[in-house]
């Protein structure tokens, strides 16, 4: 989309047998994928060019492409040159705007894929409104090529074929229009035709040709939408990526990948609600065939808050005020109800179910929408958010009138379960425990109360900074006491023997310094238990306390966490050893998925993966020393 004058290709031919097609829907690999976004929903791409995943208008809206945990009539919209190959694929510098590079017999084209970040006042849309879009361009570059195309679309996750018809749009021109219950899509560009319960297409270009065909979403109720300019929208949504990620001052031998993770969690990022999700999808397997599959995409209050350090540590302070925001609203009026998760929008009604019509990833089942550990109890999560906002103020980020006694409410609903065992970072679905790792972090919850009051100057009375210190002191006491075994070494929960991933977190509490006897055993221990042979770390080791049948895949955060430990205690060598090991397991473009299984070499899990890249950041800030955590006067020495 080089800002060439278009010339108009000859009215195709229809489509006879679609031969291009076969072998395109076979199973993609995760890593295969690449994301668009336009910052309030995404969509995955493959490198043959199908669309195989789609929901809007949000991250959490009902997919309306979902072959990827299905079959190709589960919907998918697949563009492609006939009889090509890709040569390759990047995104544009700065950008999550996609440029894929095709050679046919014939001729090469490249094609330019992107969900637009665009304004009412930028002019890509001329009536501006709430309509998700997503644009797909192809420029002949040289010689002549054919563009085929398949579009089928399904809504409800696959389930509900709409009604389709081809009329003239708002400008004249012939607009392809899908309709089901209160949701519409418009294709605008030139014209697909009906085949066998989809809409296919054959167009070709000579040198310097060029079309685009944009999808747009729009409430059913309202007028077709006009066509997006796709060049005009194209210069916001490089403008708006480019902007919003600035400078990134890391080693130029991490830069690529920091600047990526960092336009990952953006991306992941809704912009108008502030709210930050987990994954871009649902159920793709940790276990291949197995039934650890969950939906990943709401807002972890832990995974937002640990993605916030990460965009601070990198000045996005913005980012994290428009988040605290979303907190507020989300718990507002029932702060001791407090959730580990919420919708995007801060709904707090995510019911589990299972679309018993999908044949998962592979063969992966159940496929899982809304999620079930929303009604858990996770004793880490307000520890979490609290030193993410302990943070914010480190950074110069004021209070305001409600950001207080919002941090006020979160310590009233840890104190009133202080003593109550949880299920753990991890969600663990067996029974509750009490997991040394989240009474760390219930101590950090009280730690940076009284640091807030002490060192900041905020309200408190005489009795609730007193209530506040004792039950910091007494957690402290607790944790040494029963949390180390008689090794050392801290344990995944207390009385166990097992050890856990998330205990490599404590120094980052202000708890303990990295260096300390009991953190080093705990290393040890780690290294010895859940280190595989191809140098990657496990979480935990799967045997009982999860509740679930299976295994699992080395858990990429936790590797880089290892990093962010090997640097704090001096094992320099062994930081920079792990931390490239790591980084390979990222795809050709930088992107991450939850878990690595190094045997078959891929990735697994919902993909990209906030925690993945949050964790990348960290671990390369950790190796350049501009990574400073919430510190206190309360640390130990």
């Amino acid at each position: 989309m080089r800002g060439r004058s278009r010339t108009p290709a000859a009215e195709p031919a229809r489509p006879g047998p679609r031969a291009w097609w076969t072998g395109c829907m076979d199973t993609p690999r995760i890593e295969d994928h690449a994301l668009l976004s336009d910052q309030r929903t995404s969509a995955l791409v493959t490198r043959e060019g199908v669309i195989d995943w789609l929901c809007v208008p949000r991250f959490d809206s009902p997919a309306v492409f979902c072959s990827l945990l299905g079959e190709a009539e589960n919907g998918h919209w697949s563009l492609a040159i006939e009889g090509g190959t890709v040569v390759s694929r990047r995104y544009l510098p700065g950008t999550m705007v996609l440029e894929t590079v095709w050679r046919a017999g014939t001729g090469t084209a490249t094609v330019t894929e992107f969900m637009p970040v665009t304004g009412p006042d930028d002019g890509a849309r001329p009536e501006g409104g709430d309509q998700a879009d997503l644009v797909r361009h192809v420029e002949c570059t040289e010689g002549t090529v054919a563009v085929v195309q398949e579009l089928k679309v399904r809504f409800e996750y696959g389930a509900v074929v709409p009604w389709m018809r081809q009329s003239p749009g708002p400008e004249g021109a012939p607009v392809l229009t899908a309709v089901a219950g209160s949701e519409a899509l418009a294709l605008h560009g030139p014209r697909l035709h009906p085949s066998d319960h989809a809409h296919v297409g054959r167009h070709h270009l000579t040198a310097g040709q060029e079309e685009s065909w944009v999808l747009t979403w729009y409430p059913s109720w309202q007028a077709v939408p006009a066509r997006l300019d796709p060049h005009t929208a194209l210069g916001a949504t490089v403008q708006a990526w480019t902007s919003w990620l600035g400078q990134v001052d890391v080693h130029d031998r991490y830069e690529e990948a920091v600047e990526r993770s960092l336009l990952v969690l953006r991306a992941l990022t809704h912009r108008l609600t502030g709210g930050i999700v987990a994954a871009a999808t649902t159920s793709l397997p940790e276990d291949f065939g197995g039934e650890r599959n969950w939906d990943y995409r709401y807002c972890w209050l832990r995974d937002a808050a640990l993605s916030l350090e990460a965009l601070l540590a990198h000045d996005h302070t913005e980012a994290a005020v428009q988040w605290r925001d979303w907190l507020l609203r989300a718990i507002a009026g029932d702060p001791e109800h407090l959730q580990i998760m919420y919708a995007v929008d801060g709904d707090r009604d995510l019911p589990e179910r299972e679309l018993e019509h999908l044949s998962g990833y592979e063969d992966s089942l159940p496929v899982r929408i809304g999620n079930g550990a929303v009604s858990q109890f996770q004793a880490d999560v307000v520890g979490e958010v609290m030193i993410a906002l302990a943070m914010m103020r480190e950074r110069g980020v004021a209070e305001d009138s409600w950001s207080w006694p919002l941090q006020k409410a979160l310590v009233r609903f840890t104190l009133a379960r202080v003593d109550e065992p949880d299920q753990g970072i991890w969600e663990m679905r067996g029974d509750p425990a009490f997991f040394t790792h989240g009474r760390v972090m219930t101590w950090a919850t009280f730690d940076r109360a009284v640091t807030a009051v002490e060192r900041y100057g905020l309200p408190a009375s005489d009795e609730e900074l007193a209530t506040w210190r004792d039950t910091r002191d007494r957690l402290r006491e607790e944790i040494l006491a029963r949390g180390v075994d008689g090794d050392g070494a801290f344990t995944q929960t207390y009385g166990s023997t097992e050890v856990d991933a998330s205990l490599l977190q404590i120094p980052h509490t202000g708890f303990l310094p990295a260096d300390d006897p009991r953190m080093l055993a705990t290393v040890e221990r780690i290294e010895q238990d859940l280190l595989t042979a191809e140098g990657f770390l496990l979480r935990y080791r799967t045997r009982g306390q999860d509740g679930l049948e299976g295994d699992e895949h080395p858990f990429l955060v936790c590797c880089f966490w290892l990093v962010e430990q090997y640097v704090a205690s001096g094992r320099r060598r062994d930081a920079e050893a792990m931390l490239e090991r790591t980084l390979g397991c990222a795809s050709d473009l930088q992107l991450m998925a939850e878990e690595y299984d190094p045997a078959a070499g891929r990735m697994a899990g919902n993909f990209p993966q906030a925690f993945s890249h949050l964790g990348l950041i960290r671990a390369v800030d950790a190796l350049s020393g501009a990574f400073v955590t919430c510190d206190d006067s309360s640390r130990p020495v």
